[in-house]
């Protein structure tokens, strides 16, 4: 019944490209051509972020420039595609332009890179919002991702783990240490919530990892609350090449 249900709905919504609006032929993917744009990460990566980096894994711990000039407060971190090109204007959509459908895909994508980080207990949390821009967005794109991401592994997500007590200015235009200072104690757990995570593993969610500023952030408060250890799982990591876009 389900299955007739599905193809009724099909033939009257067919699937569409998430890049172009051309027809596909699975539910939330991309086309062919979409596909080879777009730069999803594959290969060796840094450890830390996910960033890909020259050469093979060889059984020791990789970083990438950045992450070895300022070291993270996590322990790894996966990202499923580099910030630039039509990976940007997929991004994008889903933050600014009303396009909660593209976070089913993308979780697909980051289950795919953080199996590595995905333990049996682990706990998916979303980087949290201010509630004057949730208010102004509708949703918070990063606990779209999360929730998404937790049906696609079965893993619990816990989405409001994590509470934005202070809402910065935009960060686009800010040097790294401008971005560490203003996120200085603007993010904090739960108090409700803090007993889900003690002595567990958390998995933090994010759209677009640039500095690391906001992730070191909540990383800091989910250790201080007691978590046995944190990891990130993001959709894009913006790189050296990518760093004049927006992010």
């Amino acid at each position: 019944m389900w299955s007739g249900f599905q193809t009724a709905v099909q033939l009257i919504y067919p699937s569409r490209c998430l890049g172009c609006g051309d027809l596909v032929d699975s539910d939330f993917g991309l086309c062919g051509p979409c596909w080879r744009d777009t730069p999803f990460v594959a290969g060796a990566v840094c450890e830390s972020c996910g960033v890909p980096v020259m050469g093979a894994a060889d059984g020791f711990r990789i970083e990438c420039d950045d992450c070895m000039r300022h070291p993270r407060p996590w322990s790894a971190g996966r990202t499923a595609l580099i910030y630039e090109g039509r990976a940007r204007k997929l991004v994008l959509a889903l933050k600014h332009g009303d396009r909660p459908e593209i976070a089913r895909p993308a979780a697909l994508w980051m289950a795919r890179v953080g199996k590595p980080l995905l333990s049996r207990n682990a706990l998916i949390a979303p980087v949290p919002l201010h509630w004057t821009r949730l208010i102004k967005r509708k949703y918070n794109q990063s606990a779209l991702l999360a929730q998404a991401l937790s049906r696609e592994t079965g893993l619990s997500c816990c989405p409001d783990l994590l509470v934005r007590n202070q809402r910065t200015p935009k960060l686009e235009n800010a040097t790294v240490q401008q971005r560490f200072d203003l996120l200085g104690g603007a993010i904090t757990h739960h108090p409700k919530r803090r007993h889900r995570m003690v002595a567990r593993d958390v998995i933090l969610v994010d759209d677009v990892m640039t500095s690391g500023a906001t992730l070191a952030a909540c990383t800091k408060a989910c250790m201080e609350a007691g978590a046995a250890r944190v990891n990130i799982l993001t959709l894009a990591r913006v790189s050296k090449d990518s760093r004049h876009q927006d992010s």
